[in-house]
């Protein structure tokens, strides 16, 4: 039985628009960010200048996690865990790509791999574009499984876009 059909092929390729974060990079939010990793390093903290930043900067993996619902968001994904039709797809992780059509029922994040250019700084706005690398199924132990590969790219806002990283991620479905 083959999962990937012609439509979903059709997706590989496809790049959604620069996409931006819901908040820009904050003082607020750096704290928090660093008390969930335990990291100490000052060159986070507001008011920091040394020799390599001369502002606060974010840790290296902060733009990945700037993507979140809106604060002015009403409908709320964890609301839906209670009802026996709700199946977590509605919790999309980008929504800014048109959904990838497979059946398959769940849903296991196969990884990250990540590559690093420079750290997001304080004040500055995070943007983000996806892009479908591939599509391929398997057969495991359990059964058939879908992979898609999906490629971000993290960058500060302007007209000349500044790369804060880049990440391949694995979702096996």
């Amino acid at each position: 039985m083959d999962l990937v059909t012609e439509a979903a092929r059709a997706l590989v390729g496809v790049q959604s628009d620069w996409v931006e974060a819901t908040h820009p990079v904050e003082a607020s939010e750096l704290r928090r960010f660093m008390h969930a990793m335990m990291d100490p390093n000052a060159r986070h903290r507001p008011g920091y200048t040394g020799p390599r930043h001369d502002m606060p900067v974010a840790p290296l993996g902060f733009p990945v996690h700037a993507y979140r619902r809106a604060a002015a968001d009403d409908w709320d994904p964890i609301e839906g865990h209670g009802d026996p039709e709700f199946d977590g797809e509605s919790r999309l992780m980008r929504p800014h790509l048109p959904r990838m059509p497979v059946k398959l029922r769940g849903v296991l994040n196969g990884g990250y791999d990540y590559e690093f250019f420079s750290h997001a700084r304080l004040g500055e706005r995070i943007f983000c574009r996806s892009a479908y690398r591939d599509v391929k199924q398997r057969q495991g132990r359990s059964g058939p499984m879908v992979i898609v590969t999906i490629d971000d790219e993290f960058a500060a806002g302007g007209e000349r876009r500044k790369l804060f990283l880049c990440t391949t991620n694995l979702i096996l479905r």
